[in-house]
């Protein structure tokens, strides 16, 4: 009995990495939904990079692909049908972003702990930040391509990198915390069961 229950946490705890993933894709599309009250504070709080660090920290580095092609589906549905934007070069930077957190959270496999994860959370946030916007500043002609230019498009997202950060750091202590309480409460119910 005790296998049973310790493969089915397993399990389930495995396959909430593509279900964080599926969730952090829809959770892009509520903001628009909602309108544009709702987007100034969504916008930047989202679950993406919890999701991509769990995934890497849970599947085999192999499958890295995964999340960037159902995130890069959701870009481009974005852009698309949402927003009207047309598809453009930075898009590529975000997509190399996504292997990039899953790949940092596969970092965490080995050696788990709250300080690695918001640690992660944190360089992640970083790095997004560094990424996106130096994407902006090179594809996009909203400031001009001096490092003046580049360092105007970093001050002006700093609004957007105080929610990333915030939002990155509580939605990863939820998507990871998530699976503690599960295994705990597995835990819980098989110590009920052997008295």
């Amino acid at each position: 009995m005790k296998i049973r229950i310790r493969c089915r946490v397993s399990a389930g705890v495995l396959m909430l990495a593509y279900v964080y993933l599926i969730f952090a894709v829809a959770f892009r599309f509520i903001a628009p939904v909602l309108g544009s009250r709702a987007n100034a504070s969504l916008f930047s709080f989202t679950p993406i990079l919890a999701a991509l660090l769990y995934f890497g920290y849970k599947q085999p580095r192999a499958r890295v692909w995964a999340p960037v092609l159902l995130f890069a589906a959701g870009d481009l549905a974005l852009s698309k049908l949402v927003y009207g934007y047309p598809i453009s070069a930075d898009l590529l930077f975000t997509w190399a972003f996504y292997a990039g957190a899953v790949l940092l959270g596969s970092l965490l496999k080995d050696k788990l702990s709250i300080a690695r994860v918001a640690g992660a959370s944190l360089a992640g946030s970083i790095a997004f930040f560094l990424v996106s916007n130096f994407a902006v500043w090179a594809v996009w002609q909203m400031y001009p391509k001096t490092l003046a230019g580049l360092g105007a498009c970093y001050v002006a997202a700093l609004p957007f990198f105080r929610n990333a950060v915030a939002g990155d750091l509580v939605w990863s202590a939820l998507l990871f915390g998530l699976p503690v309480l599960i295994a705990q409460s597995a835990s819980q119910t098989e110590k009920v069961r052997a008295r």
